[in-house]
């Protein structure tokens, strides 16, 4: 494999990923500056999910039919003038829709560069690929906070908003640097985007689910994973916090180690990504990534919350690898766009739904039991899908491809 290009696009992703760590950050603390309300930041968090519901049922029909890399280009040039213009807001609802419409774009660039890099990448080093990536990520998780930290010290939250602006303008030329996969492709649909259109694409998808069952089911059952994750993780700072009384520094040290966790996870899987076979990678994340948010439950010092931390991540990395390229063997590409958006719609309302549940159940509630009762069901749930997995009679999905 030439790695020239896949270097190039996993650095754009990496410009791009810390930019959004810091972006976050910076967000919260002039949200919770401006109003004091952990409400008014808590609903930046709902915000995604609410602009994803919004997008997803349309915007695979542009994404399968524009070229990729153009709308990624597109996309980070919208989003970096989109951020530059929140410091200069002083009005909590024009903040609001701002954000809203930074969603959207992520909405549509997530399965955008999915495609892409399934195009760009042949499939016998898509495994290592997706190990990288999910490290690329999780480097972000560390590197993001502590660029914040220092761009807090010398300047402002506004300062390190502003450096995400130009960090997604770097992250559109390192795009623009890679290769056109699609070559000729016009940057404009030739039929016309009418409700008939997505109506159509609409059922192609569904006729597409009902034929390949087992992959449908899969994806439907990891996008769940990241349903009790998210709902889970709204209750993380609280739980940290409230229950194992650990200071703000103490908790920021805790987040640390689950970095080291899944940066440890990724590097496992990029060395041995043509030895560990996918429905093995996607086993051990389900069931070992609930174990480590049931330690954490059942933790009552920093000891043991930081060995949950370390194992959920750790862990996770597996399920990323493992389900990511699953999931590019088995969806044709030219549908990958309109697959991906169709059930993102499923994972969103799902998303509000559980984080909602979660959140109302702890404030009537204590955190702990709640917690523990969560992660028992992310645990059944991973269970299933280790089950369903390890089928046999369905190995042909998750067979290595091998040069």
């Amino acid at each position: 494999m030439k790695w020239k290009n896949p270097l190039l696009l996993l650095f754009g992703i990496g410009i791009s990923n810390i930019g959004a760590w810091v972006y976050l950050i910076a967000l919260n603390l002039i949200i919770l500056d401006m109003t004091g309300s952990p409400l008014a930041v808590s609903i930046l968090y709902i915000l995604l999910p609410i602009a994803a519901l919004l997008t997803n049922f349309w915007s695979g029909t542009f994404i399968d039919r524009l070229n990729q890399r153009n709308l990624m280009i597109l996309l980070d040039l919208i989003k970096a003038i989109f951020i530059f213009t929140l410091p200069f807001l002083d009005s909590l609802i024009l903040i609001y829709l701002v954000v809203f419409l930074i969603n959207i774009a992520n909405s549509i660039f997530e399965p955008t560069s999915m495609v892409y890099m399934t195009k760009l990448i042949p499939k016998t080093d898509r495994q290592r690929f997706n190990a990288l990536r999910n490290f690329i990520h999780s480097c972000g998780f560390i590197l993001g906070p502590s660029i914040a930290g220092f761009l807090f010290m010398i300047g402002s939250p506004n300062l390190a908003i502003l450096m995400n602006s130009i960090a997604l303008f770097l992250s559109a030329i390192v795009i623009f640097l890679l290769p056109n996969v699609e070559i000729g492709k016009s940057d404009s649909i030739t039929e016309k985007a009418t409700a008939s259109l997505i109506l159509n694409d609409w059922k192609r998808i569904l006729t597409f689910s009902k034929t390949t069952i087992h992959v449908t089911f899969v994806y439907v059952l990891f996008s769940i994973i990241s349903v009790f994750m998210t709902a889970l993780d709204s209750l993380e700072a609280a739980f940290a916090t409230e229950v194992l009384s650990l200071s703000e520094s103490t908790y920021g040290f805790l987040v640390s180690i689950a970095g080291v966790g899944i940066i440890g996870g990724s590097l496992v899987n990029a060395v041995f990504a043509n030895k560990l076979s996918l429905n093995i990678l996607m086993g051990l994340g389900a069931i070992f990534t609930p174990i480590g948010y049931l330690i954490f439950a059942f933790s009552t010092d920093f000891l043991g919350a930081s060995i949950g931390f370390f194992t959920l991540t750790f862990f996770l990395s597996f399920a990323n690898t493992g389900f990511l390229t699953f999931y590019q063997n088995n969806v044709p590409v030219d549908i990958m766009g309109r697959f991906s958006s169709v059930f993102g719609m499923l994972e969103a309302g799902l998303i509000i739904l559980f984080t909602v549940i979660l959140g109302l159940s702890a404030e009537l509630f204590e955190i702990r039991p709640i917690y523990m009762i969560g992660s028992f069901a992310f645990l059944a749930l991973g269970l299933l899908i280790t089950f369903i997995v390890s089928d046999k009679s369905k190995r042909n999905y998750y067979e290595q491809v091998i040069e």
